[in-house]
């Protein structure tokens, strides 16, 4: 992989890569540039991911309040850590680390959502009140990372049924849903609670029935 070779579609442009020791793996560190928003988007790999059976690996969207703060108002902080530990464990893998921070609304207005969540509002409606869509994340640039790897199917580590949707439109096969639930606590039960019923996350273990309907 060349420095500044051009992604599959023109939403972003691969950039460079680098080594980087992590304590569970050293994993490679791949950097993407977005066209529209000029952000800049990561990608985790590690072992071979073009040949052979489908890899773990997991879309996660920037929470800097959970990824670097320890924040326990989310979960975002614990899934990114045993994403990271899964992919290890497994010695192939690879992890989307998409900046949509807040579920696309930004970090100033996260934080003006949570304030109104400590007002009363749940973590929807505080979206909502802010005039910003319950989740207003792009999926369409995971479709040109995964294609820089040569991915077309892949075992996604996810509670969120959308995303299984849009890899789908995508044409990116996800053979099998891999349940991330970790860290839940005091602080964030409400917020879990209102992600599985008002977003349709799957906050239970995958069963074998539930696995063969998302083949």
């Amino acid at each position: 992989m060349q420095d500044n070779a051009t992604a599959p579609s023109n939403l972003v442009d691969y950039v460079t890569s680098c080594s980087l020791p992590t304590p569970w793996a050293q994993f490679t560190l791949h950097a993407f540039v977005e066209h529209s928003t000029g952000k800049e988007h990561l990608a985790m790999t590690l072992g071979d991911l073009s040949t052979g059976e489908p890899p773990l690996a997991r879309i996660h969207s920037e929470c800097l309040t959970g990824d670097v703060m320890f924040s326990q108002r989310c979960d975002c902080g614990a899934q990114l850590e045993s994403a990271l530990r899964r992919i290890a464990d497994e010695g192939r893998g690879i992890l989307l680390y998409l900046r949509q921070e807040g579920r696309g609304i930004g970090l100033v207005n996260k934080i003006r959502a949570y304030r109104l969540q400590e007002a009363g509002a749940d973590t929807v409606e505080a979206n909502l009140q802010l005039g910003f869509h319950a989740d207003a994340r792009n999926y369409e640039l995971v479709l040109p990372m995964l294609e820089q790897f040569g991915i077309e199917a892949v075992r996604l580590m996810t509670n969120n049924p959308r995303k299984i949707d849009a890899l789908g439109k995508l044409g990116i096969k996800v053979a099998e849903r891999v349940p991330l639930l970790v860290n839940r606590n005091v602080f964030n039960d409400n917020y879990l609670n209102t992600k599985q019923a008002k977003l349709g996350h799957m906050m239970t273990p995958a069963t074998e029935a539930a696995l063969d309907s998302e083949a």
